[in-house]
């Protein structure tokens, strides 16, 4: 078994290697030549990627992040048209009904610079426009990334929003048939000094990989139409099961609240706060290099230039290499689906191949802000990738091998494994999986193992708060204020104690009332 795996592997990352060296040529770097920074930006990315200096584009554009419909057409829309046909990207042909039509495309990929325009506002009177009315028909702001996704259809049909035919591919973008789209992503952020190190931080994870924990915060809305967020998000969390990656995972309605003790937080996934809250409003905190955040919300990116607005600027400032949102209402279902990014996330696709996998919709409200080419992943596919000898890569080699067996004996012979190895990260996972299965006395095992095993801080205080949380939810108050009052007698100045507090306030016997059961 583990020898058909290795060269299942083996063929998957030798094939995606090559669609990989194919992609720089299919890439171009766009930039507003008007802003020295943004020119700096491209000629830094394309020099650390290997992009030929012929597929940097200088448009002369407004500095604004908003612009008219007039302003996108006439300084960016037509003006590339125009490169693509001399520079021969494009192999066109004329309809019988007089309109211009892509037939092959040499370049796939688009990366947008700092600097260039990041919204179209709404406009009337649009020549060639058909409003099909109701909430999405008549609506005709867009994102320039989404809207230059469609570049090559020629369209002038602005309303409403396009259907993207590579949503749900598994395919790489090179072998993909879908000429008539291009990726476009975007290499943005508050400063120039977070653009650069959200490419050197891509370029330097690929070579290792992402290694770290997960952290999953459902939302638990049951509303008509909004129980698909929390379905992606649970989805998330079996994908990272069965790779073999870390996650805590929140399902109740409120979010990973202040003081809590996120560390090594390699992915995070949540929705459905305007802004941005709980640990990412910390002072010291930071995602590990290379992370991808996205924290689902309908104006998470309406501006990527001031650090403490939205979710996807905060995000960056703090340390993401990549991230995700939306400049206008784009409505839940037409949102990235996060549960498909994810997905090919970990099966060794890019960063611009993942997303719009993910993207049902384009000419919409979408921005996919990091390295287009970044792939966080492609070294576990790889036979011959250095391994990191890591408590991560360890968890990661035990789930790719035994994924198959099940429940029962995998979670046995993981437990064996984690307590050889002395991996506290392993076990506090096999801890929460006990918790969603509502095996509470088992889980309070794992996470007293876990705890003794860790030596970081913040790692004992999370699982700490987990404990307690299994004894509350077995009527086993006592043992709950007891651990946290142990707990507390040591870190007491940190900003976790407010939560230990809390759970010592709610749980302790009252005056006057019946003793806590033990």
């Amino acid at each position: 078994m583990r020898a058909a795996l290795a060269v299942v592997l083996s063929i998957i990352g030798a094939f995606l290697a090559r669609a990989d060296q194919q992609l720089q040529p299919a890439t171009i770097v766009i930039y507003n030549g008007a802003l020295p920074e943004s020119i700096e930006l491209a000629k830094f990315y394309a020099g650390k990627r290997g992009i030929a200096s012929d597929h940097l584009v200088a448009l002369t554009c407004s500095r604004e992040e908003e612009i008219s419909r007039d302003e996108y057409d006439q300084t960016i829309a037509q003006p590339l048209r125009e490169i693509f046909k001399q520079r021969g990207w494009w192999s066109l042909r004329d309809s019988p009904e007089g309109r211009t039509i892509v037939v092959a495309s040499s370049i796939r990929i688009v990366a947008l610079i700092k600097g260039m325009p990041l919204k179209i506002r709404a406009t009337e009177n649009y020549p060639g426009d058909k409003n099909e009315g109701g909430p999405i028909g008549n609506r005709n702001e867009a994102s320039v990334d989404s809207e230059m996704a469609v570049l090559p259809m020629f369209r002038r049909e602005i309303s409403g929003a396009t259907i993207n035919p590579y949503f749900q591919s598994y395919r790489p973008i090179r072998d993909a048939p879908e000429v008539t789209m291009l990726l476009v992503c975007r290499l943005d952020a508050p400063s120039a000094t977070t653009v650069r190190q959200m490419i050197t931080d891509a370029i330097e994870t690929e070579k290792r990989g992402l290694w770290g924990r997960a952290y999953v915060d459902g939302a638990h809305n049951t509303n008509l139409g909004f129980e698909i967020g929390d379905h992606w998000l649970a989805e998330t969390v079996e994908q990272f099961h069965k790779a073999g990656v870390p996650v805590v995972y929140d399902d109740s309605p409120a979010l990973f609240p202040d003081g809590y003790p996120m560390s090594d937080c390699a992915l995070y996934y949540g929705w459905y706060a305007g802004g941005v809250t709980g640990p990412f409003a910390q002072s010291d905190f930071r995602f590990v290099p290379g992370a991808i955040a996205v924290h689902i919300h309908s104006f998470s990116a309406s501006t990527l230039r001031n650090p403490n607005a939205g979710w996807v600027a905060p995000l960056l400032t703090k340390g993401a290499a990549a991230s995700l949102g939306n400049v206008y209402e784009p409505y839940l279902q037409l949102s990235t689906h996060l549960d498909i990014m994810n997905d090919r996330l970990l099966h060794g696709f890019t960063f611009a191949e993942s997303t719009y996998m993910a993207t049902q919709t384009l000419s919409w409200m979408s921005v996919m802000v990091g390295d287009p080419l970044y792939r966080p992943y492609a070294s576990w596919l790889q036979i011959d990738a250095a391994k990191t000898n890591s408590d991560w890569s360890m968890y990661h080699d035990f789930a790719q091998q035994n994924a198959a067996k099940p429940p029962a004996e995998y979670r046995s012979l993981a437990r064996q494994a984690a307590s050889r190895a002395k991996n506290g990260a392993m076990i506090e996972d096999l801890g929460l999986m006990e918790v969603r299965d509502g095996n509470l006395a088992a889980a309070t095992n794992y996470f007293s193992q876990a705890r003794a095993l860790y030596t970081k801080r913040d790692d004992i205080l999370r699982v700490v708060l987990e404990e307690a949380d299994a004894w509350k939810n077995q009527d086993k108050p006592k043992r709950a204020v007891d651990l946290v009052r142990s707990v507390l007698k040591i870190v007491s100045d940190t900003p976790t104690a407010a939560l230990l507090k809390k759970i010592d306030a709610e749980l302790a016997p009252k005056a006057g009332l019946a003793p806590a059961k033990p």
